[in-house]
């Protein structure tokens, strides 16, 4: 299933939409201004908050945890150091371990687990520049897969802003 992640342009607040292949809005992603921590809010076309991305505040790696019903669910943080291109690690509540790999520079990367890609991001088809792919491979939790793709983006534009 392909995922489109469309960040609005022009707004006087960050947002963006998450819509299937066929444009079907499935969320919308709000930033919450005026907060010592970075947050994201994923809503619902009913307005039901779906998940909440938080960036950790004075972490020495860049951290952001992923919470649904004021709980952990996971955190996803970048590796300072790498030879071979930046990696982030994903861990689970559930004990699951991700890695996130590509060509970050071309926003070009995957989603795996023990070797297996569980989804591609890609920018690759768009041209207009805040838009992006989320292609799941399976029947796995897609909403998650989307969400990390939103904090791999976020990061990624937060370093590029320093």
């Amino acid at each position: 299933m392909r995922y489109l992640v469309r960040d609005r342009m022009l707004a006087f607040h960050e947002e963006a939409w998450i819509e299937t292949e066929h444009r079907e809005k499935l969320y919308k992603v709000n930033r919450k201004l005026l907060r010592l921590r970075t947050t994201f809010d994923f809503v619902d076309t009913q307005g039901n908050q779906i998940a909440s991305i938080v960036k950790k505040a004075l972490t020495f790696h860049h951290t952001i945890l992923i919470k649904q019903n004021d709980e952990v669910v996971g955190w996803i943080s970048k590796r300072t150091f790498s030879l071979f291109g930046d990696r982030f690690k994903v861990s689970l509540r559930d004990g699951r371990r991700l890695r996130i790999v590509g060509n970050f520079w071309d926003r070009e990367f995957d989603i795996q687990h023990d070797g297996t890609t569980l989804a591609h991001i890609s920018r690759r088809w768009f041209s207009i520049r805040d838009a992006y792919a989320v292609d799941v491979m399976g029947p796995q939790d897609d909403t998650l897969l989307v969400i990390l793709a939103v904090c791999v983006d976020h990061t990624l534009q937060d370093l590029k802003d320093e």
